[in-house]
């Protein structure tokens, strides 16, 4: 059973900064894609980040690219999301995501995500 705990949400000024976690459980991240995605309210859930499955290759929404930053931590068993310049557009839940298996298309569709977190409110003020 996969597990992932999301932490490190909280409320900050525009222009601040932030660095989420997503510890998880159950299988390594290693070997695996992990993604994060946000819902703010009223609105879809929207795709952030994505970490290919070797931790090679990065992807983002062009909302963010530039501003954020999906790492991982192969010892700790941990996907970060390192956030910079925030806007009070960021404001949402993160969740974190995983992959079932390998993923062959597109890392930023919610379809290819099987295991989700239960996500971590960032509120950004202006």
């Amino acid at each position: 059973q996969v597990q992932l705990v999301e932490s490190g949400g909280e409320q900050v000024q525009a222009g601040g900064s932030l660095r989420l976690s997503c510890a998880a459980s159950g299988r390594t991240v290693n070997g695996y894609a992990m993604a994060w995605f946000r819902q703010a309210p009223g609105k879809e859930r929207e795709f952030v980040a994505a970490l290919s499955w070797n931790g090679i290759d990065t992807y983002y929404s062009d909302s963010v690219k530039g501003r954020f930053t999906v790492s991982r931590d192969n010892a700790k068993n941990t996907v970060f999301l390192q956030m910079h310049a925030l806007e009070p557009q960021d404001t949402a839940v993160y969740y974190c995501a995983a992959p079932q298996g390998r993923i062959s298309s597109s890392y930023s569709s919610r379809a290819n995500y099987h295991y989700w977190g239960q996500g971590t409110r960032v509120t950004v003020s202006s």
